[in-house]
């Protein structure tokens, strides 16, 4: 009577329950880093005194900060280069393409553990596999052989059932999900995908629905491992990967949901959150200035051969900008060589790198005030670059389509035939640098890397002001922006830390600086988004205490504690209304222990109100040592 993603937990399971909200520790078979959060985390995992790594497989990514305006983004990539050499980790050189499509075709297998210091690691998922996002200190700790603590999440069934209609795909399917349960609708959940519906479903259209998972705040999504994912290992030359997979007929789910695939049409996700969804006819004729297609949501093959399918004799209006980045130099050469690139070019599109590229900020911000249809995963406010731009979510079809006319428009009219899997996958491991594990290995540092930042252990007492003040789904380009500016520092956590809320608040820093930080105020869903981790290193950095939120996005919540900040919760969200920016609060700090909540003076307006922290004995004992590396390094020293 087990679920599939209980019969993998039960197989990895180091110690806990199995019980939907007990904390549970698992063994991670696999990682994966990209650079943006890649070298913070080997900075981290440098620190622990390991020499090699002890995963069965670990590979370090470069797809993020490839633009090279300066030195800056060289020098992280030459530094994760020579540590990957030096530790035991594969690498992935820039263009070899996005970490999470490379990992689907060439690693990823059915019924381990991934976790990867990207949110959206669970694209694994497709090939079912418990695959979870975490912050790159996590990944470290994984790496260095320690299991992975989390809350055991409520497993949810969503049951597809019918074939979906032409011109809608599998990116409709998770808006629609999304538009039902909305971004903060996974937080302490696993959605396992079931039901007549996946039966036509490839591992890159499942990868699809598990990628956007990150954006319901779900800790995964899985399919089973089928007769789909045999076909796909097969082609990719690795069939003696497969293992069949599925959960028992008779399995419990804490919820379920059914989804008729027949029935969608093509949906988009209005700006600025991936679960303002609205059917794409709702939004018919609306002028479109940019569309970009790729991302690790929509950069397979097959994304992109419905693309050139939908362009192919036509020409892109002149009013649009059309930019496609490709998921892998795969799927880049197969294109090529099946004529399909020529069809892109020939209908006027720009072609980018095998990189994240403009889903991360990187290059192809719209114009002012323009409307920008991408196939990606996420519409944050400010994160394409351009603050008064419009960014609209949708599936590859739907943008191929809008590109031609210029306006919001589906495919469902135009006469082309979806494209199938290719007989077989063009292999070619040639960027995969294997490592040579020399412990002489000398490793290359830029000027711009710069030591993981001390942290202090947890003061007896908290007595400072609120620093900041913000609203509900703050999101970690909220805290801290990325972009080609800002990415480049992201091994420099002092210089980055100067665009720490820049964005809604561009005294943060300052302000931080001048009062030796303090508190932030949050509401609900505090922290959605990316893994980045360093959207807490930052305010760790400029000394903020605490954070207290109406409630949190998991990664997030996990990355404050790891940096030694705490993570309270409101226990009357009415607090909230009445706290004002630079009111002084104070705490006993010495209170905080298992199941038992904290009281908090206002010192300014003369009143108290109780906060919870949820926080296990594990995660207050990382919380007084002040912060995860400064609790094992307490631990290494005890038993030197």
């Amino acid at each position: 009577m087990k679920t599939l993603a209980e019969k993998i937990l039960a197989a990895h399971r180091v110690s806990g329950e199995l019980k939907a909200g007990m904390p549970i520790e698992i063994k991670i078979d696999q990682t994966l880093t990209q650079d943006a959060t890649g070298t913070m985390a080997y900075l981290q995992f440098e620190a622990m005194g390991c020499e090699q790594v002890k995963t069965e497989c670990s590979l370090s990514y470069v797809d993020h900060n490839t633009l090279q305006n300066g030195f800056e983004n060289a020098d992280d990539h030459e530094y994760l280069r020579t540590v990957a050499d030096r530790y035991g980790i594969i690498y992935s050189r820039p263009g070899n393409g996005i970490c999470h499509q490379v990992h689907l075709e060439r690693f990823d297998k059915p019924g381990k553990t991934l976790l990867g210091s990207d949110s959206h690691t669970p694209t694994a998922g497709a090939m079912g596999m418990i695959a979870i996002g975490a912050g790159g200190l996590d990944v470290a700790c994984a790496m260095a052989g320690m299991p992975f603590a989390l809350t055991m999440p409520k497993i949810v069934n969503i049951r597809l059932k019918n074939r979906l209609p032409h011109g809608v795909g599998a990116k409709d399917i998770i808006l629609k999900v999304l538009s039902l349960l909305s971004v903060k609708g996974g937080v302490g959940k696993i959605f396992e995908y079931t039901g007549d519906g996946i039966l036509d479903l490839s591992v890159p259209e499942r990868s699809t629905i598990c990628n956007m998972g990150a954006e319901l705040g779900a800790t995964t999504s899985l399919f089973p491992s089928d007769e789909n994912t045999h076909e796909f290992l097969i082609k990719q030359g690795r069939g003696e990967d497969f293992t069949e997979l599925k959960a028992d007929p008779d399995a419990v789910y804490d919820e379920v949901l059914e989804i008729d695939c027949a029935a969608l049409k093509p949906l988009v996700a209005c700006p600025h959150s991936p679960d303002l969804v609205k059917p794409v006819e709702e939004l018919a004729g609306l002028k479109v200035n940019q569309v970009a297609i790729g991302s690790c949501t929509n950069s397979s093959l097959t994304d992109l051969l419905e693309v050139a399918r939908i362009l192919k004799g036509k020409t892109v209006h002149p009013d649009v900008s059309l930019v496609i980045s490709f998921g892998s130099k795969q799927v880049l050469r197969m294109l090529s060589r099946c004529g399909a690139l020529d069809d892109l070019i020939a209908a006027g599109a720009r072609l980018l790198e095998a990189t994240c590229g403009p889903c991360i900020g990187m290059g192809q911000s719209p114009k002012t005030e323009g409307v920008s249809l991408r196939t990606f995963n996420r519409n944050f406010y400010g994160r394409s670059g351009t603050m008064s731009a419009g960014i609209y979510l949708v599936s590859p079809a739907t943008a191929a389509a809008s590109a031609i006319a210029g306006v919001v428009c589906s495919a469902e009219t135009i006469d082309y035939v979806k494209p199938e899997m290719p007989e077989a996958y063009l292999i070619d491991d040639s960027m995969l640098l294997k490592p040579s594990c020399d412990p002489q290995r000398e490793i290359l540092r830029g000027p711009n890397i710069k030591p993981y930042p001390a942290k202090e252990p947890l003061a007896e007492r908290i007595d400072k002001l609120v620093m900041i003040k913000v609203g509900d789904n703050i999101t970690t380009d909220h805290i801290m922006p990325a972009g080609a500016k800002i990415l480049p520092y992201r091994s420099n956590i002092e210089k980055i830390s100067e665009f720490c809320y820049s964005q809604i608040e561009p005294e943060f820093h300052d302000r931080c600086l001048k009062h030796g930080g303090g508190w932030i105020l949050a509401g609900e869903n505090y922290g959605q988004g990316s893994s980045r981790e360093h959207a807490a290193l930052a305010p760790m950095y400029l000394k903020i205490q605490a954070v207290i939120a109406k409630s949190y996005a998991r990664i997030h919540r996990q990355n404050l504690i790891n940096a030694g900040i705490l993570p309270l919760v409101f226990e009357d969200p009415q607090d909230y209304e009445r706290i004002e920016a630079m009111d002084r609060l104070e705490v006993n700090c010495e209170a905080l222990a298992e199941g038992q909540p904290l009281t908090i003076t206002d010192a300014s307006q003369g009143f108290t109100f109780n906060v919870d922290h949820h926080c296990t004995a594990r995660e207050i004992e990382i919380l007084k040592a002040g912060g995860l590396l400064n609790r094992i390094r307490r631990q290494n020293q005890r038993q030197g």
